[in-house]
């Protein structure tokens, strides 16, 4: 994903999310090719997105994405590291006026990156169901979160990682909001087979087995993956901000669900 709203990667590198290795031993229920339904694609196609958000679209997928998370009108949903919004304000489009998007930043990443377009965002009318979370990653949501359908995090959870992010109290927090049978999707930068963790900070990639490891031992079951947004020539040993290389790095898409 990309820090500055999660809309453009620039000046984020100290908060993307990266991912890892696939590995058949992991996909329990593959993803063959997700087929966008038609008003995913409509959506995407709404007049009054922004010139920037349909720039990243090529390379995020957007109606792919959203199709492959069944976002469904009237949802509760969020965005956790929602940067400057890109992918809030596509929930917030696939969840229409009925429904609400809770979309959290942590205090650092507001000030450092999207301190004028986080709020910019927000004051768009089609945002208007977004309820806005200053709120770290350790305990991303309110005690009033509760009974959520979606979760996602978007090339952030490699970041939380290096932060020193008590992830148990996060994932924890994150299965608590959810109702039974709500999920959590993160995607994230692929790191090669057998880096694990250990390149979180260098190359912002993690691998695939390690979050998958660490999100199951919080109670989560994984459901899914999604193959739409693999890249096969990418030979994952390369910073994902580094130049004319930006965006095309191979990132894994996870499903996973609270029983």
């Amino acid at each position: 994903m990309t820090f500055p709203g999660r809309s453009t990667l620039s000046g984020a590198a100290v908060f993307i999310m990266t991912g890892c290795a696939s590995s058949p031993s992991l996909k329990p229920t593959v993803a063959p090719s997700w087929a966008p339904a038609a008003d995913y694609n409509a959506l995407v196609a709404d007049a009054d997105r922004s010139q920037e958000d349909k720039d990243l679209d090529e390379g995020r997928r957007p109606a792919e994405l959203l199709a492959f998370m069944d976002v469904r009108p009237g949802w509760v949903v969020a965005d956790l590291g929602a940067g400057a919004g890109y992918t809030t304000e596509l929930l917030a489009r696939a969840v229409g006026p009925t429904g609400k998007v809770y979309a959290q930043n942590p205090a650092m990443a507001i000030e450092k990156f999207v301190k004028e377009s986080w709020p910019a965002r927000l004051a768009k009318p089609i945002n208007k169901n977004v309820i806005r979370l200053d709120r770290e990653f350790d305990l991303p949501f309110p005690a009033e979160a509760k009974g959520l359908d979606l979760v996602v995090m978007n090339l952030f959870y490699h970041d939380t990682f290096w932060f020193g992010t008590d992830r148990k109290s996060m994932n924890e927090n994150i299965f608590n909001a959810l109702r039974s049978g709500g999920a959590f999707v993160v995607i994230d930068h692929s790191g090669r087979r057998g880096t694990g963790t250990s390149e979180v900070k260098t190359l912002h990639r993690v691998e695939e087995a390690s979050v998958v490891a660490d999100v199951q031992g919080y109670g989560f079951k994984l459901q899914t993956t999604g193959e739409f947004l693999r890249n096969p020539s990418d030979t994952r040993d390369w910073m994902v901000f580094k130049d004319g290389k930006r965006g095309s790095t191979d990132r894994f898409v996870l499903k996973f669900i609270k029983p």
